[in-house]
């Protein structure tokens, strides 16, 4: 594209890579985006039109040696109009500011349109720049002295919200982590974090407040350094997904399978022994029946560990329990507030957390009730 001239400063469009990909017409009708008014500048800036998604980051550099005082560029990425670039947003901000200081020391952006060499140069900076993002997400810059690296890191989704009876866990060695990497109070919630206790109960044992917990462990959930599981109970009932044949087949499954699941210290289980325990699971029968019915621990198969290395690799899945109040006909008892909470939306585990019980004491609760009613999903 030619030099173009603006009223306040100079702009140069010296190089599209791939070469016009970008026409006149859709520059032409961009442009006030591009090169926006001085509140604008330095902010990253987003536009969708055209079936393009134009992110740049708009530099003004005010000099008495430019024509106008004061020169302006924007080196902007160009993507398809659906897809999502706020991981591009860094190293847009990052390039810009490398040109910008290779403009400052040595003008060279503004020496662009009337040397061949520098343009050739900037072609090939940014071509190198859109193959090596394009095949690897990674780039490294040299030109004269100057280095810079870039690396596109990918955005992750938002986690899920962490409730009272969330079990956390690790999914990765807990040694990988070192304490100057989180704050104060992560720090202190680390140690209680087993893959056993819920969120409550690490709130009580670390003296935390429970809204600081849940906010730590989503702010770990985000960095996928822990899963969540259901509460483990010897009276809950599991039962196997279709991924469970994977264990028959997948090698590697089977050997960390096995190391997760023995016993520490002694022989490792086989593979069949736990294949079985997993292919019993089934509605209706509890934890507490598959151990006395299999004895694990006789096979050397630590049945708390099956169970969690189960549910994070998805080759099972937790039945859980929901109250459910039917209106009595006895229109003169008054609805209890604990009936009020048997809605069918809160599971055992949600009403034990939030009212104090025992799972035990809820149970009989809910079994002494004639106008209560349990669904399994």
């Amino acid at each position: 594209m030619k030099r173009r001239s603006f009223r306040s400063g100079d702009l140069i469009l010296c190089s599209t890579v791939p070469e016009d990909y970008v026409s006149k017409e859709v520059f032409d009708a961009v442009n006030v985006y591009i090169i926006p008014k001085p509140q604008l500048q330095r902010s990253i800036l987003t536009i969708n039109t055209f079936g393009y998604k134009i992110t740049g980051f708009p530099v003004r550099i005010d000099d008495a040696k430019y024509a106008r005082n004061a020169y302006y560029f924007n080196l902007c990425f160009v993507c398809d109009a659906w897809a999502r670039t706020v991981q591009y947003e860094p190293v847009v901000k990052k390039l810009s500011e490398y040109l910008l200081t290779m403009e400052e020391e040595g003008c060279f952006l503004s020496q662009v349109s009337s040397e061949t060499t520098k343009h050739h140069q900037l072609f090939s900076i940014l071509k190198q720049i859109l193959n090596n993002l394009n095949a690897t997400g990674m780039s490294t810059v040299r030109e004269g002295e100057m280095t810079m690296f870039l690396k596109v890191v990918r955005a992750a989704t938002d986690p899920p919200p962490v409730m009272d009876h969330h079990v956390p866990i690790f999914t990765t060695e807990k040694g990988v982590f070192q304490e100057e990497q989180w704050d104060l109070t992560t720090q202190q919630l680390l140690p209680h974090v087993d893959g056993f206790k819920h969120i409550a109960q690490i709130a009580v044992d670390a003296d935390v407040e429970n809204s600081l917990v849940k906010a730590c462990i989503q702010n770990l959930l985000y960095y996928k350094a822990v899963s969540l599981l259901p509460i483990f109970l010897y009276s809950n009932v599991y039962t196997p997904t279709p991924k469970v044949r994977l264990l028959a087949t997948d090698a590697a499954l089977q050997e960390e399978c096995i190391k997760y699941v023995s016993l520490s210290g002694q022989q490792l289980p086989s593979v069949q022994e736990i294949f079985v325990m997993y292919c019993s699971m089934t509605h209706g029968t509890t934890l507490q029946d598959l151990c006395s019915r299999y004895n694990p621990q006789e096979h050397n198969i630590d049945e708390r560990k099956l169970v969690q290395f189960g549910l994070l690799h998805k080759l099972i899945r937790r039945i859980c329990k929901y109250p459910v109040y039917i209106k009595s006909t006895n229109h003169c008892q008054p609805v209890t507030s604990l009936q009020h909470s048997f809605t069918g939306l809160l599971s055992y585990d949600e009403v034990c957390c939030t009212r104090g019980y025992s799972p035990k004491t809820l149970e009989e609760k809910v079994e002494s009730d004639p106008s209560v009613v349990v669904i399994w999903k």
